[in-house]
């Protein structure tokens, strides 16, 4: 079996100075790519900064024999997405993968959130997402080739309490992505969405003791693949955790249509409620015109 390599490939992988984000760098730097490891350093809600925990990963991965550059910018500002994105030009000339991994948490429930802690999840996770990865289309396009990650989350496919800021934000990136497959499918440009479950210093405290088979190293396969020359697919969502991969697809079924040229009552609603609801016949439409 023939192994895949990611020689001459360079990579930006935000928020990848620990967790998940340090994962995918040490293992595409292991077999051959160029790693630009982007990471504020900040705490888990997003507040303060720091070189340190970027720095370390790139030590790592030095000390291992491979190739990376730190970069130290908030993925929250579209300059510092421009930024992260110049990292890699200046340092290897080109980006070929894409990995948006950066993330806070902030959790309120509905109630209680407030609104900046809304916007601030809004800005680093999807918001961040979009300043990243813009520029590096740009350079995606001119070269035919790219490959895009985004990290959603079951919270935001199907909903967790006390985060509606990040269910938003994480469900905001299936939409981004859709896109980012959909425009770039004529430049060789495959986009795809991961909803993981690990352990990381986001989620130690959430999750406990159960974490402890949630390794990071886990979902680094599957993301490693989907960034890969091989990789055909696109504008898919997978979920991943603890040794399970599975996908999650967005569906429409046939439903249930009005007499033509009649619209229908309320009561009509009611009444065809059962077929309006069932998912016997289901398609997955691959954009807005087919469903």
């Amino acid at each position: 079996m023939s192994q895949i390599g990611y020689e001459g490939r360079v990579a930006v992988i935000t928020g990848a100075g620990g967790g998940l984000g340090r994962s995918y760098a040490r293992y595409l730097a292991a077999r051959g790519a160029q790693v630009v490891v982007n990471d504020l350093g900040g705490a888990t809600d997003g507040t303060g900064g720091g070189t340190s925990l970027a720095d370390q990963v790139v030590e790592e991965i030095r000390a291992a024999g491979g190739d990376a550059t730190a970069n130290y910018d908030s993925v929250s500002t579209p300059e510092g997405g421009e930024s992260i994105v110049e990292t890699a030009i200046k340092a290897y000339g080109r980006v070929d993968i894409v990995i948006n991994n950066a993330g806070i948490l902030r959790d309120a429930s509905m109630a209680k959130m407030t609104s900046d802690n809304f916007d601030i999840l809004i800005d680093v996770h999807l918001k961040g997402a979009f300043y990243v990865t813009q520029p590096a289309f740009r350079v995606m396009k001119q070269n035919a080739y790219g490959r895009v990650v985004y990290t959603a989350s079951g919270a935001g496919v199907f909903g967790n309490f006390g985060q509606a800021n990040y269910g938003a934000a994480k469900m905001g990136l299936v939409g981004l992505s859709s896109v980012t497959a959909i425009e770039g499918a004529k430049y060789n440009i495959k986009s795809n969405v991961i909803t993981p479950i690990a352990r990381t210093r986001l989620t130690e405290d959430l999750m406990g003791t159960t974490g402890a088979s949630f390794a990071p190293d886990y979902i680094a396969p599957l993301v490693a693949y989907l960034v890969s020359e091989e990789c055909d697919l696109t504008h898919e969502i997978f979920n991943v955790g603890s040794g399970r991969y599975s996908r999650i697809f967005v569906a429409s079924a046939p439903g249930w249509n009005a007499a033509e040229g009649e619209t229908p009552t309320v009561e009509e609603i009611r009444e065809n409620l059962a077929a309006i609801r069932s998912t016997e016949g289901f398609k997955i439409p691959t954009n807005a015109a087919e469903a």
